[in-house]
């Protein structure tokens, strides 16, 4: 029974990671997303992105995601939004970035 419930637990985690979900934050170039100084910096940022830096979101709480799609999210770099998408792992899918 045990191992019935374990499948049936991992399996409903699995359907739930599968379904998008929002994201809310500040997109930043990834290598000044940990340096505390840089934080909401949309100057720095816009211009790391656009120079062909990669972009990342970072959460309010600090949580640094990356982000699959860059062409999708380079127009919002220095912005706070919210990006509806799937999580895997530390990677966020985009389907949708508002303002």
């Amino acid at each position: 029974m045990k191992t019935v419930t374990t499948l049936t637990a991992m399996f409903l985690g699995l359907a739930v990671s599968s379904f998008a979900a929002d994201f809310k934050g500040f997109v930043q170039d990834e290598k000044c997303s940990t340096n505390a100084g840089m934080k909401d910096n949309a100057a720095c940022a816009k211009k790391c992105i656009d120079g062909g830096a990669s972009a990342v979101l970072v959460t309010p709480e600090g949580k640094i995601y990356k982000i699959a799609e860059q062409d999708k999210i380079k127009a919002h770099a220095g912005h706070n939004v919210t990006i509806t998408g799937k999580l895997e792992g530390d990677t966020l899918s985009i389907e949708k970035v508002t303002m």
